[in-house]
């Protein structure tokens, strides 16, 4: 049976994975921040159930600040997003460019 806490290459593997469609998927801002999110999220499991494996409890609390650092990032990458999206008419990301700003 496959115990979470002690497969540490599901968390790397996951995060790559999203790291690769940030790569790839380049062409919409949301498809941009689910993989940021997920990068996210990703990471806090790991860090939650390494935390967990080994019975350490001053280290558990580093997850949840950085579950609330991702709800911040993800409220402000929207607002961002409907920023651009009026200013521009657009949210894909070829079109934003730092001259036309």
């Amino acid at each position: 049976m496959l115990s979470l806490s002690q497969e540490p290459w599901l968390f790397a593997a996951t995060f790559f994975l999203s790291l690769l469609g940030l790569s790839f998927n380049r062409t919409n801002m949301l498809s941009a921040l689910l993989c940021l999110e997920s990068m996210m999220l990703s990471l806090f499991l790991g860090l939650g159930l390494t935390a967990v494996k080994f019975s350490l409890v001053t280290p558990m609390m580093f997850p949840v600040f950085m579950l609330t650092m991702s709800a911040c990032e993800a409220a402000l990458g929207l607002a961002l997003m409907v920023a651009t999206a009026r200013s521009h008419g657009t949210n894909h990301l070829s079109a934003l460019n730092l001259l036309q700003c």
